[in-house]
């Protein structure tokens, strides 16, 4: 071996390590190639050089299978390159023995193991199809040829050098240097002797040969709490799940016409424990997955729960997107948190972000010494809102990046299903950007036309039968515009959402809430203009962490008048919310009314339920919620036809003088109907007619200004019995008395 080629080994700038380290045919044997190729390895029966480079060693011995000495290396580099001539190839299952100083310790050449990726495997990933990448890249604890280690795999085109480091090799990147696959750019090395719990990262060269900052894994399965950021080696295939019946039933959950009511969480500040810490996936599992389902809420939806750097992100930056954040436990504990939440017949939805990634350093930027995961194009690659990188949608190893982790998700995992942030914001190449600041399509268009195929090849995945496991989960949308289909079919030009959450009803209705009463009657029209798009979309009617923060104060700070009126409007509002077309979304501290701002660093304002503290309002407006949560899931008029035009008809849509609505939900079987009657005002109404389509006795099943809820109780006796008088253009009609500032729910029967 030339003084040459030692020196860039010992250097760590050798190009590939592979075809020097471990064992090849001997340089000079006629028959053999050369010995610095690849080619050079392990083959024939003449004699082979062992070569090894570990700069913390002194002396290494060469071991045969049974521990015994074959010979001792020559050193022919003091920063420790050691080689030795066989006469023959190299004894199969040879092990090296170290020495520094009186230290010694034993270790398996990770120079004397094949290539790992399989060609069906890099042509995939190449090629951007493989949807199961994840098994592949990152790092896995496997055994080759009867020895127990770790494969890494990363994809790094561009760098001139990458390797692994960690404790185990001194954080040295010149000692595990990878095998690079030429033309998919993936390199590939295992490392006997490693196993869970490993902490690691990569070391690139740019391609330059310029030394980039360390990189965690792409990949991993689990990184180190903040503010560290190591990879950590994980299995996450040894959860026990036994929520075979709850993924069977699944599909009629997440339905169009099942009743969804989503409580969103963030994990990290629901509720704090001793010392303001953390509580963890199984806390968690114990306290809020009960505490949900005893608000009679279907489905749990969970702000980011990906490794993020940033506290104050609320995990909406992402540098880990395969990693459950470390904050809460490990991945094996967030599995048993989705069991508990499927032992409670609760979904649960995480939000998922595809759309941007932060540009921390050990993140994805820059990452192999180019713009590789982000567009190189800051009118394209940099999101000015928030600082932030875009990710190239149109390469194919990006898009096959995050449609195979959204398919992660659900197999490994067993999501219900992924709330997708800031669509519109991948959508439109102009988002939030001036004139001259954005690229347009090849069309001369501003829609990006690589980011619409990355979600519905997205969405075509997870509801299809193979990839998405023909379980019935469901993808959503925040999406804040008038872009058409969304949550309709890719195969007819929709984007291919399941759902997409309903801003613009959002906005409307809590500007109309702002008002004094004595205004409404101006403002009418902000209640019932979503009423003529309800339709176009399987809309979910959200009050979102980002109605909450950022100065807007809370849901109930929003609400006008002294403390009785404040939460009279609110419990009025909520009963709208819960009677009108679409799923329902409530954050969290809305369902007791909180009083104050989320704030994202300390629990919720849990002692307001306590009476000697938040009076009889909060714990109220809970009892509220917990009972609307139940009339809409044993209502079928209520949510059957939530996405459909024949669930609604109008009985009052133009009262604007009274500040009055009336309508009437329908379900999918005849005489499956429900009336909800609001009244926007202060004033109580005595025999006020409403219109009514049947007649009969129409039970109270819900009226908001109960007792129970901190209201007045005035009411309609539990019932009113429909008169033949035409009224309201319907066939029959009743007298109500209409309570201040609340709605009231009448049942047929």
């Amino acid at each position: 071996m030339s003084p040459d080629t030692i020196a860039l080994i010992v250097s760590g700038n050798h190009a590939d390590p592979f075809a020097v380290l471990g064992p090849h045919r001997a340089a000079g044997d006629a028959d053999a190639p050369d010995a610095d190729s690849a080619d050079g390895a392990q083959g024939g029966d003449g004699p082979t050089d062992l070569r090894v480079f570990r700069p913390d060693a002194d002396r290494v011995e060469i071991l045969d299978g049974s521990g015994a000495v074959l010979a001792e290396m020559r050193r022919r580099h003091e920063g420790g390159f050691f080689e030795h001539r066989f006469d023959g190839p190299a004894p199969a299952g040879y092990r090296l023995r170290l020495h520094r100083g009186a230290a010694a310790w034993e270790i398996d050449d990770p120079y004397r193991f094949p290539p790992l990726l399989g060609d069906l495997d890099l042509h995939l990933l190449g090629e951007g199809r493989h949807w199961r990448a994840y098994e592949q890249l990152g790092a896995h604890p496997v055994r080759i040829d009867g020895v127990d280690g770790v494969r890494f795999a990363v994809w790094a085109p561009n760098a001139r050098r990458v390797s692994v480091v960690g404790e185990f090799n001194g954080w040295d990147g010149r000692v595990h240097v990878m095998r690079n696959r030429p033309g998919v750019g993936v390199w590939e090395i295992f490392l006997p002797g490693l196993g869970e719990g490993t902490l690691y990262k990569y070391e690139l060269l740019g391609p330059r040969g310029e030394l980039l900052p360390l990189k965690a894994d792409p990949f991993a399965f689990a990184a180190e709490n903040r503010p560290h950021t190591a990879s950590i080696v994980r299995r996450i295939d040894r959860q026990p799940w036994q929520d075979r019946d709850w993924l069977q039933k699944r599909a009629a959950r997440n339905a169009r016409t099942a009743p969804i009511s989503i409580y969103e969480v963030h994990l990290g500040s629901w509720k704090r424990g001793e010392g303001n810490r953390f509580l963890t996936y199984r806390e968690l599992a114990d306290d809020l997955v009960p505490y949900a389902k005893e608000m009679g809420f279907t489905h749990i939806e969970v702000l980011p729960v990906h490794e993020h750097p940033f506290d104050g992100s609320w995990g909406y930056q992402s540098l880990g997107l395969y990693a459950p954040t470390s904050r809460f436990g490990t991945p094996a504990d967030f599995q048993a948190f989705v069991e508990a939440c499927h032992a409670a017949e609760l979904g649960l939805i995480i939000d998922w972000v595809p759309g941007h990634f932060p540009s921390d350093a050990h993140g994805l930027a820059w990452f192999d010494g180019t713009h590789l995961y982000e567009h190189a194009d800051p009118r394209q690659g940099f999101h000015q809102d928030w600082n932030t990188l875009i990710y190239n949608f149109g390469r194919n190893e990006i898009s096959n990046f995050l449609i195979a982790n959204a398919l992660f998700w659900l197999r490994h995992y067993h999501v219900d299903g992924l709330r997708v942030d800031a669509v519109a914001s991948m959508l439109y190449l102009d988002y939030s950007r001036k004139a001259g600041e954005w690229v347009p399509n090849r069309f001369g268009g501003r829609e990006n036309l690589e980011a619409i195929d990355l979600l519905r090849r997205m969405n075509e995945l997870v509801y299809g039968e193979e990839e998405g496991q023909g379980g019935g989960a469901i993808t959503i949308a925040e999406e804040s515009t008038a872009w058409p289909g969304v949550s309709r079919p890719a195969y007819v030009g929709g984007l291919g959402f399941g759902y997409k959450w309903n801003m613009g009803w959002m906005h409307d209705t809590l500007r109309y809430m702002r008002n004094d009463p004595v205004h409404r009657r101006y403002h009418h029209n902000d209640l019932t203009f979503g009423l003529l798009y309800a339709f176009t979309e399987n809309f979910i009617l959200p009050l979102s962490h980002d109605e909450v923060v950022h100065g807007k104060g809370s849901i109930l700070a929003r609400m006008p008048g002294d403390t009785w009126q404040q939460f009279a409007n609110l419990r009025a509002y909520y009963g709208f919310m819960w009677t009108h077309p679409g799923k329902k979304l409530l954050f969290m501290g809305g369902e007791f009314a909180q009083g104050r701002e989320w704030n994202h660093d300390a629990s919720l304002d849990w002692h307001l339920l306590d009476p000697d503290q938040g009076g009889p309002w909060h714990v109220g407006v809970q009892r509220l919620v917990r009972d609307l949560n139940a009339l809409y899931r044993n209502t079928p008029a209520l949510s059957e036809l939530d996405c459909e035009a024949e669930g609604f008809r109008w009985i009052k849509g133009n009262a604007a003088e009274e500040s009055v609505l009336a309508y009437s939900r329908h379900g999918s079987t005849p005489g499956s109907v429900a009336v909800a009657v609001v009244n926007f005002t202060p004033v109580p109404r005595q025999d006020y007619r409403v219109g009514l389509p049947e007649g009969g006795f129409w039970r109270e099943a819900l009226n908001s200004d109960a007792a129970l809820y901190g209201g007045s109780n005035l009411g309609n006796g539990g019932g009113v019995t429909a008169e033949a008088v035409p009224w309201d253009g319907q066939p029959f009609s009743a007298p109500l008395t209409l309570p201040p500032l609340a709605a009231l729910v009448l049942v047929k029967g």
